[in-house]
């Protein structure tokens, strides 16, 4: 078993780096980590999609951090919550997926939490599916746990108030994620929960349950959003979500397009840089002492090194820098997802003019058939003057222009 860790600054620097808030408080969790008790924590990913992302890469961090403290790290698995679909933030009802669907989304998510969290040596993370509690549980027990919460709480959610102004429906399944979620507490009786702010209705859920069914104190600690500095989100329900099976070159690129305002948090939240190099990134920004794009560039480097290796974020930096600063692109770059949901989903190959369309470079089929007679599109930087041209798909992508100034990298995720 590992060594637990009880140095006042490793541990400090654990519960200050990218952490929101701390429940019931900073100070008492701390007191634990220094008693030198080893303590058993987890973060839920919901398979609603067939990759993890950037921002389930960040709660992995944060796992791996409190693992390099010695403690007990579970990556749970939400097979069973996962076919309910978590509401927090949607202004419609997700779409329910089959046990079927859930778990060959998550085929290759320990594979991907693999470049964070250690699965082996001694202290080994644990690999542990919600089914396997959930499943069991009778009508009279979802009764039982349904009664340590009322409608009003469930129903002041900010898009429940939303869905209910706009006249949309509130499924009552919807109700019972919170106490699904927060079931998992309880059966894998935790000390502490991590996740996303976003997640703190859910997750304090589990602390409630926790202190009904078990009598126990469970810490809640939630986590900082992928933000810029006005606000706007990374991620999937944005359209702007880096996943991690995408290839090196796609996820520098994509790294890349992202605003300059989103650079410090990124590197707080993202990498593994020690926090003197991240604060020297927060007082370069905020003084102007370094180019933007250079810090980018460094971020972007860090992100692929972590979940692709140093190797191919060398080779994703070379691409980058060939294929758009060579060409005169700009510093930031829109990426266009062709998504699992899109119509080209079963094809390798579609027409050139029909994707200029598709992606707004053109307005028309029309225009986007002059614009190539015109030789004003470009692919990779080599000018296209074939109006009947197929482009293939594939998950490596390929940077689209527009005469001088528009481009967007297209990339495909099966």
């Amino acid at each position: 078993m590992a060594k637990i860790i009880t140095d006042k600054k490793q541990v400090g620097e654990v519960l200050n780096r990218g952490v929101e808030i701390i429940y019931p408080d900073k100070k008492s969790l701390e007191k634990l980590l220094t008693s030198g008790k080893r303590i058993k924590l987890y973060c839920g990913f919901d398979p609603s999609a067939k990759s993890l992302h950037i921002g389930n890469a960040i709660a992995l961090n944060k796992l791996a951090q409190f693992q390099d403290l010695g403690h007990e790290v579970i990556f749970l698995i939400g097979d069973f919550t996962g076919m309910i679909g978590d509401p927090t933030d949607k202004a419609a009802t997700r779409k329910k997926l089959t046990r079927e669907e859930v778990l060959e989304n998550a085929k290759s998510y320990r594979d991907q939490a693999s470049a964070y969290l250690k699965f082996d040596g001694d202290n080994p993370a644990k690999v542990m599916y919600n089914s396997e509690w959930s499943d069991k549980l009778t009508f009279k027990d979802l009764i039982e746990i349904s009664a340590n919460f009322t409608v009003q709480q469930m129903i002041r959610r900010d898009m429940f108030q939303k869905r209910l102004k706009d006249e949309k429906p509130i499924h009552l399944h919807e109700f019972l994620y919170p106490l699904a979620q927060g079931y998992d507490s309880v059966a894998m009786d935790v000390d502490l929960e991590v996740g996303g702010n976003d997640q703190m209705f859910n997750m304090m859920a589990g602390r409630d349950l926790m202190k009904a069914m078990r009598q126990k104190e469970k810490f809640v600690l939630t986590l900082k959003l992928l933000a810029d500095d006005i606000g706007n989100k990374m991620g999937k329900s944005e359209g702007n979500a880096v996943f991690l099976n995408q290839t090196a070159e796609n996820i520098y690129g994509a790294v890349m397009s992202w605003t300059d305002g989103v650079i410090g948090v990124a590197f707080e939240l993202c990498t593994k840089a020690p926090m003197e190099e991240v604060k020297e990134v927060y007082q370069q920004l905020q003084g102007g002492k370094a180019n933007p794009r250079d810090l980018k560039m460094k971020l972007a480097f860090e992100i692929v090194k972590i979940n692709s290796g140093e190797e191919a974020a060398h080779e994703a930096q070379e691409y980058f820098v060939k294929t758009v600063q060579k060409k005169e692109a700009p510093d930031i770059i829109t990426n266009y997802q062709l998504h699992p949901s899109s119509e080209y989903k079963r094809i390798t190959n579609i027409k050139l003019v029909e994707l200029l369309a598709e992606t707004g470079l053109a307005k028309s089929k029309s225009e986007a058939r002059r614009l190539i007679a015109q030789n004003g599109i470009k692919i990779d930087g080599k000018v296209i003057s074939d109006v009947d041209m197929e482009v293939e798909i594939n998950k490596k992508g390929f940077l689209l222009q527009r005469g001088k100034r528009q481009f967007l990298r297209v990339v495909y995720s099966d």
